[in-house]
């Protein structure tokens, strides 16, 4: 089941039928809306989908309040005609906001926290201002995304949609193709929020994967067999760490250490043996010899090394 089932949202499409969308490539565009309901979770009480077309005037042809099921907004999308010549993106907008984001047509009120959101498929250059519009659209809380095709404008999709721009603008080089995007929006709708919603059950850290989620865990520990729990790591396990001699572990991370007569290297991993006659090192009174890892104290001429074997008598 390729559903969703995550939150809500009150979706409008805003389809560009201009006369540069061959009649053809607008069966496409209509092709690629039955899809996109087909991965949504619609309903009443779940996600409501309006659908404008634009050329150089703009029709709502279904609002938000009118279907709550995949088969009569289906229905609805096949019997959508192309309009004429020009390509007003803006005043599309512009009405999406003024009669479609209402609550007469079916937008929940602002009190139930639903994302609004408007998917944009054009595949030409605005014919109006649309910067104005679009910057008031996201200032009223809506999410734009812009979809681009073929000759479309991509500065002007950069213009109209919500940031971050990556994650809103898309483009594909021909309607034959732009069905392709369903998976991607079926990520962006889905996946994200079955871990934002707090529906999952990952004991530390939540990853989106589809229309599902993983599990996964925080630096040091690992994904136990349930899939969904974490234990710590032993850090210090042989094959974990790049410790040359000593690995000791330090609150999921780990230190390396050396040996006695060995001294830590510079690079906190490799360990070379300290010489151990170094001033300080010792404790001979007199004279330090180094013997591989250890030393042995001497004295001076005319002097006997005393039964402690550190210092001199004469």
């Amino acid at each position: 089941d390729t559903a969703c089932k995550n939150r809500p949202l009150d979706l409008v499409f805003i389809v560009d039928s201009s006369r540069s969308v061959r009649p053809e490539e607008f069966e496409k565009v209509k092709i690629f809306l039955s899809k996109m309901i087909d991965t949504l979770d619609v309903g009443e009480r779940t996600t409501r989908v309006a659908v404008m077309n634009y050329a150089s005037t703009v029709k709502v042809e279904f609002p938000l309040r009118t279907y709550f099921d995949k088969a009569s907004m289906k229905e609805a999308v096949s019997h959508i005609g192309p309009l004429s010549a020009g390509t007003m993106t803006g005043l599309a907008i512009q009405t999406a906001m003024n009669e479609v984001f209402t609550e007469e047509m079916g937008t929940r009120p602002a009190t139930f926290n639903i994302p609004k959101v408007v998917i944009v498929v054009t595949d030409g250059r605005p014919q109006d201002q649309v910067q104005e519009v679009a910057a008031s659209a996201r200032t009223a809380g809506i999410e734009i995304y812009a979809v681009g095709v073929g000759r479309a404008d991509m500065q002007s999709l950069r213009i109209m949609a919500s940031e971050p721009l990556d994650e809103h603008v898309f483009y594909v080089e021909t309607y034959g193709v732009i069905e392709k995007l369903t998976s991607k929006f079926r990520e962006t709708f889905c996946a994200v929020n079955v871990c934002a919603l707090g529906t999952h059950d990952c004991e530390q850290v939540c990853v989106s994967n589809g229309g599902s989620y993983l599990c996964d865990c925080s630096e040091g520990y690992a994904l136990n067999p349930d899939k969904r729990t974490c234990s710590a790591v032993d850090v210090c396990a042989p094959g974990r760490h790049e410790c040359e001699q000593m690995c000791v572990s330090n609150n999921g991370s780990y230190v390396c250490d050396c040996y006695g007569g060995y001294t830590l290297n510079p690079d906190r991993k490799t360990c070379s043996a300290a010489d151990m006659c170094a001033p300080g090192k010792h404790d001979c009174e007199q004279v330090c010899v180094r013997d591989d890892l250890f030393y042995t104290c001497d004295c001076y001429q005319g002097y006997t090394l005393n039964p402690d074997k550190k210092t001199c008598s004469s």
